[in-house]
């Protein structure tokens, strides 16, 4: 089966602000604001992700401790920059070891819980979690 996907549009409006324990009103007025945008249908129907519920629930916590909507709005846009940039480097991540892997041979030795271990030309290191040093060719 897939994996649940947060960023899946799927909410209608009236079952988003159940969700988030809001008014629909509220919901229209956080989108006119920027606070939270869900995405459009072609009829331009709003749906929400999981995301946005969880956003939507974070604003109604933050301001029940009395931050601002504009400072709210600035909460919610580092994080959304942060969720981006985490993901960025994940990808980037996972194509270095991509390629690197493509590389036979490169690799010295790899660290990890159980110490220094050595490798042979073409060889992983037996967990996927070490620190690998790479010989550059």
């Amino acid at each position: 089966m897939d994996e649940f996907d947060v960023d899946t549009p799927m909410f209608a409006i009236t079952f988003a602000a159940e969700l988030a324990f809001m008014h629909a009103q509220t919901l229209r007025q956080y989108d006119r604001m920027g606070l939270v945008v869900p995405t459009r249908t072609g009829g331009q129907s709003r749906r929400y992700t999981m995301r946005n519920i969880a956003q939507l629930r974070e604003i109604a916590r933050l301001s029940n401790e009395g931050v601002s909507l504009e400072g709210i709005r600035r909460i919610l846009e580092l994080e959304n920059q942060n969720a981006e940039l985490n993901k960025r480097i994940r990808d980037l991540e996972q194509a270095l070891a991509n390629e690197l892997m493509n590389r036979p041979g490169a690799r010295v030795f790899a660290a990890g819980g159980s110490g220094i271990e050595t490798l042979t030309p073409g060889q992983r290191p037996s967990r996927h979690t070490s620190v690998v040093l790479w010989r550059k060719r």
